[in-house]
């Protein structure tokens, strides 16, 4: 039996340190993501393929399951 992957995860803005719990596409990495609390504008960390990989308590579901992304 395989889990499924988590499909929700927490981003915390590394500018103002606001966190606001997302749902995350399954299919697809996203690469940008605006901060509600400052305004800035999120991107992934050089070598992560998404912001929730850089941000997040929980990887993208992609790399959740071993797949990777791009």
């Amino acid at each position: 039996m395989t889990t499924r992957p988590a499909t929700h995860s927490t981003l915390t803005c590394p500018d103002c340190g606001h966190a606001e719990q997302l749902e995350m596409p399954t299919d697809a990495c996203q690469w940008f993501h605006t901060c509600a609390g400052c305004g800035t504008v999120l991107r992934p960390k050089p070598g992560d393929c998404c912001v929730f990989c850089s941000w997040g308590d929980v990887p993208c579901p992609p790399v959740q399951a071993g797949a990777g992304c791009g």
